[in-house]
């Protein structure tokens, strides 16, 4: 990979950037969920905090591997363009630098004071996206959000783990959820970007097979989120206000996906990507309020 000129210095927010902390902070939100989800009670205050400390830091690890292998690509893309790497602000050997003592110091807390195997786990989510995703995935197949969805998807198993140090099935469907809404939301920026996509040669749903295609492919998997939502309620993993907010936060879904079918509002990709962002905070937060309010549905 040849590195960009350098056109201006670094500062601290670069660095921060270079983490996505907004992504990371919709992971560490469903992480801690995920922990109180394991527990009938309160999570240890130190797994807690070192527990989401550790998986913070190996997914900005992670981030800042993506702007290093896609720095040209972000270069070309309005959305973009002014990235740390992208404007030649952090060089190759600076970013390598700090994704590798993030993730070293994440894999050491995890390790040291949780357990390993929520250190492997978190070590393999983070190739999977870091590396698996980014790297090949991400050009080589219009599917590539939804293999590569798996990773984002882990951070609920790996509170639940930190807590148990246990794989258990309602953990699994946690990931199952996020992993279902993964292309939906994607989708729908793809679509609003799909020019952008174009012009750099990522092989995005609505590049490949046409909006129209895509935007039945976000119904059809809005559906199949929206049933999955269902199913925390059916094995009793969560109680009644659960099921009401999968339902109305759902049928919210459906109302954008159904919306961006008819393409009559020409700003509903947006407005989709944006509620879906929303949708997932509140399904996973009402989930917690319910598992402290209907503790023996819980159970």
């Amino acid at each position: 990979m040849t590195e960009l000129q350098h056109t201006e210095t670094a500062g601290w927010r670069d660095y921060k950037e270079l983490t996505k902390p907004n992504v990371v902070l919709l992971m560490i939100l469903t992480s801690a969920i995920g922990m109180f989800m394991a527990v009938p009670g309160m999570v240890p205050v130190h797994v807690l905090i070192l527990g989401n400390l550790g998986i913070a830091l190996c997914a900005g690890a992670a981030a800042a591997v993506n702007h290093l292998i896609d720095q040209r690509v972000d270069q070309k893309m309005a959305r973009t363009h002014n990235r740390p790497m992208a404007r030649g602000r952090v060089s190759n050997l600076q970013a390598s630098l700090f994704a590798l003592v993030l993730g070293t110091l994440g894999m050491t807390i995890l390790i040291l004071w949780i357990n390993p195997l929520t250190a492997w786990l978190t070590l393999a989510s983070l190739v999977g996206y870091a590396f698996v995703y980014t790297l090949f995935l991400k050009r080589a197949t219009p599917q590539n959000i939804v293999i590569g969805g798996l990773a984002g998807a882990a951070p609920p198993l790996l509170g639940w783990t930190a807590v148990t140090d246990d794989i258990h099935g309602h953990a699994l469907l946690l990931v199952l959820i996020i992993f279902a809404w993964t292309p939906p939301h994607f989708w729908a920026l793809a679509i609003h970007r799909r020019e952008e996509y174009a012009a750099v040669e990522i092989p995005m749903l609505p590049v490949t097979h046409g909006v129209a295609f895509t935007k039945l492919h976000i119904l059809l998997y809005t559906i199949l989120m929206f049933l999955i939502t269902l199913l925390p309620y059916a094995t009793r993993m969560s109680g009644p206000l659960y099921l009401l907010g999968a339902v109305v936060l759902g049928l919210g879904f459906l109302y954008w996906a159904i919306a961006l079918m008819r393409g009559k509002n020409p700003n509903a990709p947006m407005q989709t990507f944006k509620y879906s962002i929303i949708y997932l905070m509140a399904l996973f937060v009402i989930m917690l309020i319910d598992h402290y309010l209907f503790p023996v549905a819980t159970l």
